[in-house]
């Protein structure tokens, strides 16, 4: 099992995603927060065939169920969903990953 705490930054809420593969094609997912959208996201992505979970995003139906669920564009859990399931697959090692401002003024 693969698992990643999202920070998603603005909103508060944090996010626990884990990822268990489940056969050669098939990963398990699950998601845990505290917001409803992200809960409505994970339920919706419970299996998955993880070839097509890696498409482009345009094809990808964790990208495609995030559009319909999450109403907050830049939220980073659909990217560290995708994240989790290459480590679980053994297609990408584990390495965090950080967003940082900088030179930002506020008005």
């Amino acid at each position: 099992m693969t698992r990643v705490v999202v920070e998603a930054g603005n909103c508060g809420f944090t996010a626990t995603v884990e990822v268990t593969k489940l056969s050669a094609r098939k990963v398990g997912v699950a998601v845990a927060s505290e917001c409803e959208t992200l809960i409505e996201m994970g339920g919706q992505l419970e299996e998955l065939d993880w070839p097509d979970a890696l498409k482009p995003p345009g094809d990808s139906p964790v990208y495609n169920t995030a559009f319909k669920c999450i109403r907050h564009a830049a939220c980073p859990v659909p990217t560290a969903i995708l994240m989790a399931i290459e480590v679980e697959i053994g297609a990408a090692v584990p390495k965090d990953v950080s967003i940082r401002f900088e030179n930002t003024r506020l008005t």
